[in-house]
């Protein structure tokens, strides 16, 4: 993500995503929380993925880290 615009996509994009909820979404980042177990993290790539974005999953906030 570069600008305004594409962390408003990328917001969308992930709000549109079943069993994700939003938390914050910023330049270079995203907070997520799930409301499912467990959580569609492959689902919330594969959006990104549609959007136009690479994501990966910060592996700090991974359960168990």
């Amino acid at each position: 993500m570069h600008c305004g615009a594409c962390v408003r996509r990328v917001g969308q994009a992930l709000s549109a995503t079943e069993g994700i909820e939003v938390k914050e979404v910023r330049v270079g980042a995203a907070r997520l929380e799930s409301t499912q177990d467990p959580p569609p993290i492959d689902r919330a790539i594969e959006a990104l993925a549609a959007a136009g974005y690479k994501a990966h999953p910060d592996p700090a906030s991974q359960p168990g880290a």
